[in-house]
């Protein structure tokens, strides 16, 4: 009992100065997929992933990919990775998002998917990560009502590195927090 009483004050200092938003951001190497990050069981997002990969996406607890390369980019095989994650088990949802002139049409599309429950947990990618880690960034402001700063910084650790796609989802997220 003596030794209950003594832990209780570390214990009761690590529930309060610990933050519940802190999660831990992992990047487990995964044979097809490059530069994935994942936060805990929430979400991953991943720059270029292969076909063969989904069986592993299926394996690591993932209900969803959500794939934001163009048909037409190097080395994207959009019609192979949709019928893969299908034969894994996953929800595959496929929303093309420009590199160079990213549409917020595709950003509303989805935060209609992020909002969906048999989504989650989903494993957002493209070619590098830095689209997959913005489109979070703005599920994050919008829907989770993080300010951009605090969203910005888990986008960061999830991949995000290209300015423009910060101030996309920065500008973003400012038209349509509250909405």
């Amino acid at each position: 009992m003596s030794f209950l009483r003594a832990l209780f004050p570390a214990l009761t200092f690590i529930l309060l100065f610990t933050p519940a938003h802190a999660q831990q951001v992992s990047s487990d190497p995964v044979s097809g997929i490059t530069n994935l990050k994942r936060l805990e069981s929430t979400v991953a997002c991943a720059g270029a992933t292969t076909p063969e990969s989904m069986r592993a996406v299926k394996e690591m607890g993932f209900a969803s990919v959500v794939n934001l390369r163009e048909a037409s980019e190097p080395g994207a095989n959009v019609e192979a990775e949709s019928a893969a994650a299908k034969a894994a088990g996953l929800r595959y949802v496929h929303l093309p998002l420009n590199r160079e002139s990213p549409d917020p049409a595709v950003a509303d599309r989805f935060l209609i998917a992020a909002r969906d429950p048999a989504n989650q947990p989903m494993l957002i990618h493209c070619a590098s990560g830095n689209r997959a880690a913005a489109m979070w960034l703005i599920k994050r402001g919008v829907i989770d009502g993080w300010s951009i700063e605090r969203a910005t910084a888990e986008a960061e650790r999830l991949g995000l590195e290209h300015e423009p796609w910060k101030k996309f989802a920065a500008d973003y997220v400012k038209t349509r927090q509250g909405k």
